[in-house]
């Protein structure tokens, strides 16, 4: 039974209650950030009848609209109502924490798996990326483009990201997307529930919004200096620039990071398989990455900038947007606008599945059969992620046995 919303108290002091409730899911949420929403719900209107139905429902679909991670954008904005900012700070820092510090405990231990059955188990998480970016794009493809116009849309954001995958490109299709929505997505309307409420009003709004957009441009306009201000950069496009949920991410930083040099192909494929493992957000591979990029004493900074850059667009944005929403979400041409990026988005992942995630990963039929046999299992068997972790770094490992 929901609650109504009368019943729903937002004291301002409770954020040690949100951090305790936030951080035991942050320990038992695995599966990704569609399985992240049903803990969620569970948790937070079943359960703790923090909100009701309605509620979480508008929350959910401001998270979807915006770029961003959005099972940790519906987190902050569910600490928010709570128990205000500190809510909102503390539902982050709940959630996020032990999925950061178990991946940045696995980039301190992934220089010395050097030898051969090192290799071959940093071999199965790559292959773990093979298999849940296409349960993602499967996913994402019945979805986000369920009618003929968005799946061609989708194709065409695939075949022009295939021939030239390039940053800017791959923003230059999200912006031709919402150019063609009055066309692609006509059929698709506005949503007309209860819209959330905040405790700042719109002044406030517009300031973080100008944040937002101002850290965009010196994000895209830095070049050079301190290592430190290249990773906030480089992680602040890829968190800002995000629409689609944690596994879009690849491309953005493989084009940030990989591209230029500051982290090798292998160690970040590795990187994205071992967090498919982790409970909690999927942007705390950026703890992994930072601290990859760095050597020594370092490290610690470039997980923790890492970290926060990525989030902080994300954050700032839903923030800014939450007192306009209700305006916003009953007007259909912006519901079209977000339905085509999302369509355009499909594209872009699927692209990133075949470079670098299929190509640089699979060497032959046995890592073909160990993909496809994962893959089965999370899609048909509907088995958890780590259960495909576990099968593709173990079938990998007993191939290489063979073999030599």
């Amino acid at each position: 039974m929901s609650a109504s919303s009368n019943d729903i108290e937002r004291p301002p002091h409770r954020a040690g209650e949100v951090f305790l409730a936030f951080l035991a899911l942050g320990l038992r949420s695995f599966g990704g950030p569609i399985a992240h929403l049903g803990y969620f719900r569970r948790a937070f209107v079943e359960q703790r009848r923090w909100l009701d139905d309605a509620h979480f429902s508008q929350l959910l679909a401001l998270c979807q609209f915006l770029p961003g991670p959005a099972s940790s954008q519906l987190g902050f904005a569910i600490g928010m109502q709570r128990a205000g900012w500190r809510g909102a700070l503390a539902a982050f820092a709940g959630f996020t924490l032990p999925s950061a510090l178990l991946m940045f405990a696995f980039a301190w231990w992934a220089p010395y798996l050097s030898g051969p059955w090192g290799q071959s188990l940093l071999h199965g998480l790559k292959l773990v990326a093979v298999v849940v970016v296409a349960q993602g794009v499967l996913g994402m493809w019945r979805s986000l483009a369920p009618d003929m116009p968005r799946r061609l849309l989708a194709l065409g954001a695939a075949v022009v990201l295939l021939w030239q995958p390039s940053a800017w490109l791959q923003l230059l299709v999200i912006v031709l997307a919402a150019l063609l929505s009055p066309w692609v997505c006509r059929g698709v309307l506005p949503r007309h529930d209860t819209a959330p409420s905040t405790g700042y009003g719109r002044r406030t709004a517009s300031v973080l919004l100008a944040c937002y957009g101002a850290l965009l441009v010196l994000a895209f306009a830095a070049t050079g200096g301190h290592p430190l201000v290249q990773i906030a950069t480089a992680f602040y496009r890829a968190g800002a620039l995000v629409f689609g949920g944690g596994h879009v991410v690849l491309p953005w930083l493989r084009q940030a990071l990989v591209t230029p040099g500051w982290i090798d192909e292998n160690s970040f494929l590795a990187g994205y398989g071992a967090a498919q493992a982790m409970p909690g957000p999927m942007f705390s591979l950026a703890a992994y990455l930072g601290s990859r990029m760095f050597h020594g004493q370092g490290g610690a900074a470039g997980a923790a900038v890492a970290l926060l850059a990525i989030f902080l667009p994300g954050f700032l944005l839903l923030s800014g947007v939450l007192p306009f929403w209700q305006r916003l979400s009953a007007r259909p041409d912006a519901v079209r606008v977000v339905a085509a990026i999302n369509a355009a988005v499909v594209g872009l992942l699927a692209s990133a599945f075949y470079n670098p995630v299929w190509i640089g990963t699979v060497r032959g039929w046995a890592d073909v059969i160990i993909a496809a046999c994962g893959f089965l299992m999370l899609v048909v068997a509907r088995q958890p992620a780590w259960m495909a972790v576990l099968w593709c770094v173990a079938a990998a490992m007993a191939s290489h046995a063979w073999v030599h």
